[in-house]
This record gives C-alpha cells, sequence and structure tokens, in this order.
C-alpha cells in the first residue's frame, strides 16, 4: 500500500520514472548495440501521441501502454532498416534528421493539435496511488528486462556488433538481425514511456519531444555508462532530481548537459559505472596493512 502522495510528490514520481524508462529504452540501442541515436525523443512522442488519440478513441489505458509502444517500435523498425546502411556518425545524422520530421509532422496536423498542442487527454482512472504504482512497475520490468538482455545471447550479439560489425560478419553473426532487434526492443519501450507521459500531463506540444529531449536522454545514458543497467538508473534520476533542487539548473539545463557529456567524455569515458569500477579495481590493488602500520 503506497503511502498519501502529493500532488508534487506524484509529478517527482512520475517524470523520474518516464526519464529512466527513456533512458534504459535508449541504453539497449546505444549503449548494448553501439548504435548511436540522436533521435529518441521521437519515438518517445510518437508513443505519447498514439496514446492520446487510441484513449480519445475510447481504449484503456492499460491496453493503451502496448499498443502506443507498437506504434514507437513501428517506427523503429523504418529507422532500423535505414540503419543497415549507414553508421556510426551517418547513423546519429539519420536519426537526428527523425526527430526534426517528427517535429516537423506534428505541427502541421491540426488532428494532433498543431502547434496549440492535443488536449482532452482522457484520465487513466487509476488514481494518483494506483498510477505511480504502474510507473514504478515498469521501471522495474524495463530494468530487469534489460538486465536478462545483457546477459543473453542476445545480449553478447548486441556487444559483437558494437565492437566491430566487420568482424561480427565475418563470424557469421546476423548483423542486420540484431541492430535491427535493438531498434525494435529500444523504441518499442520508448513508445510505452510516451504513452505514460501522455496520460500524466493529458496534453501533449511538439516541443516537449524535440531534440534538446534527445539530448538530455543521451545525456543520462553517457553520464551513467554506456551499457551499465545501475549507472544509467542514477544517472536519470540524478539528472532528473537536479533541475528540481537547483532552480538555476532547469534554466540552462541542456547547456549543462552539453557540459556534463563533454566532461564525462573526456575525463570517465565509462561515465559513472566506469568510474566506481576503476575505483573498486584500485581499492582491491591496494596492498594490505601490516598489523603494526600506523594509521
Amino acid at each position: 500500500m503506497l503511502p498519501t502522495l502529493g500532488a508534487y510528490e506524484v509529478s517527482l514520481i512520475v517524470i523520474v520514472s518516464v526519464n529512466v524508462m527513456l533512458a534504459l529504452s535508449l541504453n539497449i540501442i546505444t549503449g548494448l548495440c553501439g548504435q548511436v541515436s540522436l533521435g529518441h525523443a521521437a519515438f518517445f512522442g510518437v508513443g505519447a501521441y498514439a496514446a492520446a488519440v487510441l484513449g480519445n478513441l475510447g481504449v484503456p489505458f492499460l491496453v493503451v501502454l502496448p499498443l502506443a509502444g507498437l506504434v514507437g517500435c513501428l517506427l523503429g523498425l523504418l529507422v532500423g532498416l535505414a540503419s543497415l546502411r549507414v553508421r556510426a556518425d551517418f547513423l546519429a545524422i539519420t536519426t537526428m534528421g527523425v526527430g526534426f520530421v517528427f517535429v516537423g509532422f506534428v505541427r502541421k496536423q491540426n488532428w494532433l493539435g498543431a502547434e496549440m498542442g492535443l488536449s482532452n487527454i482522457p484520465d487513466h482512472g487509476l488514481g494518483d496511488a494506483g498510477f505511480v504504482g504502474v510507473c514504478l512497475a515498469l521501471v522495474v520490468a524495463i530494468a530487469l528486462l534489460s538486465a536478462y538482455i545483457k546477459r543473453s545471447w542476445l545480449g553478447f550479439g548486441f556487444a559483437t556488433v558494437a565492437d566491430d560489425e566487420d568482424t561480427s560478419r565475418t563470424l557469421g553473426i546476423d548483423v542486420a538481425a540484431y541492430k535491427l532487434t535493438a531498434f525494435v526492443v529500444g523504441t518499442f519501450l520508448a513508445g510505452v514511456a510516451g504513452a505514460t507521459y501522455a496520460y500524466f500531463t493529458r496534453f501533449l506540444i511538439p516541443g516537449a519531444f524535440g531534440f534538446g529531449v534527445s539530448i538530455s536522454i543521451l545525456a543520462m545514458v553517457i553520464v551513467g555508462g554506456v551499457g551499465s543497467i545501475w549507472g544509467v538508473i542514477v544517472a536519470a534520476v540524478a539528472l532528473t532530481l537536479l533541475p528540481e533542487f537547483i532552480r538555476v539548473v532547469n534554466d540552462y539545463k541542456i547547456f549543462i548537459y552539453g557540459v556534463l557529456l563533454v566532461l564525462t567524455m573526456r575525463l570517465s569515458p565509462g561515465g559513472l559505472a566506469g568510474l566506481v569500477g576503476q575505483l573498486s579495481a584500485s581499492r582491491a590493488e591496494m596492498p594490505p596493512r601490516s598489523a603494526g602500520a600506523q594509521p
């Protein structure tokens, strides 16, 4: 039984949960499979708008969640097919373009609210406690799924593709299948996160899914440690809460996220998880202190 939560606490928990889901979903594509995506907010937005449309058609919230994920992964499949012919910088530019196309498309569609935004999204009907419970359950489920994938043969395949696609092909690994799988799974989860966001805010505008959002999600993955499950979760929680407790951060959020990206890549490419690993290794290599040694 969840304790009674105020509106602010509910808002904070939901937004943190959505960002953790988004960071974990991108971590499957970028962290585990090595496919750089700069347009992840587009899949987030597709799920959100799909949920709004389905909700207005009378589809229950718990049914909308997987359906919005399916809509997100359909777009992910298309982008994944495009990724088969490009890699590295070209893939990053391609996914960034998808993000701009999505925002531009929504802004011209009156049935999606265009620039004025889409409102009148129905209530989820679960109450605050029920909705928070669903959000937390989704976070746990996605984290467990990510951990399972990382330790499965699928995860080993992702890691091989991320290390060297050409060598993977030489070893007989179906690189195309692994890349498509990563995009489909990651974008499905982003679509689910989008549906959760839509039912929470009950109002969508194109700007909520712009390039800055994609950079924020990428920052959570890189700062936490590319490929690390717990590191990405910690970074997503920290980078979401930081602007809440230090208001000046919110005014310069994208700038600060950019600085964090640069500092992380320069000082600790492995992110938070890599830094913790280095500290643990250094401590393990320290010679034991003799019994008579002075402190």
